[in-house]
């Protein structure tokens, strides 16, 4: 795709209601929304270019925080400035944390058969949705031998290696292994990358201000200035600093931060994590839940509140604060070379993501390969939305689950 064939930007309204009808239809976690959002915005919408995209998943990879919400914030910048960004997350966030929030105040969980049944079918849609992005993008990003051997070695050391920090490492890995294969002199980029009106002060301004919020809650309590509330923000911030490797990676975080000091039951959040892979959007969502339990503040509406943006910032105070820098690198040849291989090792991680879920539980039968393949087939060459195979996929799963 040639930056001739890109759209022009958008407005933050027309933002808000693409990334709206993301968060309504994007079941399967972190690595089935970025396949989701490569179709929205790349193959769909011509918003950016495949290159663009996976340079931007790469950074987002290094990075902390929620990855798909990082990337769908930085598309938002990049479409509409800085209300496109706050409209991208918004869109993307508010379903899911409006559901978990109701969770929270009464809402049963998933917990019967049917419940089940649809469980299992969201995770089949996921599988044909990663299975899709890994196709696409493998055909992008791996048109040479040294890039794909990049992929298969990325995809075994995310799935041999244990950690949330192997994902990382895959990715420096292929970034420094194309530079050494003598790579260094590859073409300009037919695009820019994705534009962002980030400057470097800017960046360094959101940095100290990401250093501010890190220290300071933990200190105001030595000068008599502490609350529950800011013990709540500074739980959830602190989690939300520390993830690497996606959505799931900040549940153990959370646990210790909520559950040991007494603010919640381990039972209670079990249920919020489980509720929380029903949602589309965002699983960091779960911070509404958990919030409004926790709720030291006025009330459960002014907790889920302060959940949610506490475990969100970090990781979009780090992505601007880096965005001026990623520019600038991506200009120079050795840097292309670094991201070229970076991107081929993002194919490889969605490779192990495909593996990870199709072992995990979503293919326990033959008749789940079945519905998967044809899930897959119809995102593939049927070209179907992916609300239509999302609700096709959890048709099928109740019926088989259920014998109707």
């Amino acid at each position: 795709m040639t930056s001739a064939s890109l759209t022009r930007p958008a407005g933050a309204g027309a933002v808000f209601l693409a990334f709206l009808g993301l968060g309504l239809t994007s079941f399967g976690g972190p690595i089935a929304h970025l396949g989701y959002f490569r179709r929205a915005f790349v193959e769909n919408r011509r918003w950016l270019d495949d290159a663009a995209y996976a340079d931007l998943v790469a950074l987002c990879q290094f990075l902390p925080g929620p990855t798909s919400s990082q990337v769908g914030f930085a598309i938002g910048l990049a479409r509409a400035g800085p209300l496109g960004a706050l409209a991208a997350f918004a869109g993307f966030t508010l379903p899911s944390a409006a559901l978990m929030l109701a969770f929270a105040l009464g809402v049963s969980g998933l917990d019967d058969p049917t419940g089940a049944a649809l469980l299992h079918g969201l995770k089949l849609a996921a599988v044909a949705v990663v299975a899709d992005a890994v196709l696409g993008m493998a055909r992008a990003l791996t048109p040479d031998a040294p890039r794909a051997g990049i992929a298969v070695a990325a995809a075994a050391i995310v799935l041999l290696v244990p950690g949330p920090f192997a994902q990382v490492l895959a990715i420096a890995a292929g970034a420094l292994a194309f530079g050494a294969l003598g790579r260094a002199a590859l073409p300009r980029p037919a695009t820019a990358g994705l534009p962002t009106a980030v400057s470097p002060r800017a960046g360094w301004l959101t940095f100290a201000l990401f250093g501010v919020l890190a220290l300071g809650p933990a200190l105001l309590p030595a000068f008599g200035l502490g609350s529950p509330a800011v013990a709540l923000f500074d739980a959830f911030f602190r989690a939300g600093s520390l993830v690497f490797g996606g959505g799931h990676v900040v549940l153990p975080l959370l646990e210790g931060a909520l559950v040991a000091p007494g603010w919640l039951d381990a039972p209670s959040f079990l249920a919020g994590y489980g509720a929380a892979q029903a949602m589309p959007g965002p699983l960091f969502s779960v911070a509404a839940f958990l919030g409004a339990l926790a709720a030291p503040a006025p009330s459960a509406l002014s907790g889920a509140a302060v959940g949610l943006a506490a475990i969100f910032l970090p990781g979009f105070l780090l992505l601007v604060a880096a965005l001026p820098a990623w520019t600038r690198l991506r200009a120079s040849p050795a840097a292309r070379a670094a991201l070229a291989g970076a991107n081929a090792a993002v194919v490889g991680l969605l490779a192990a993501a495909l593996v990870a879920l199709a072992l995990g539980g979503a293919i326990g039968a033959p008749a789940d390969a079945l519905v998967a393949t044809a899930a897959f087939l119809a995102l593939r060459l049927g070209k179907a939305p992916p609300l239509a195979v999302v609700a096709a996929v959890a048709i099928a799963s109740l019926a088989l689950r259920l014998g109707t």
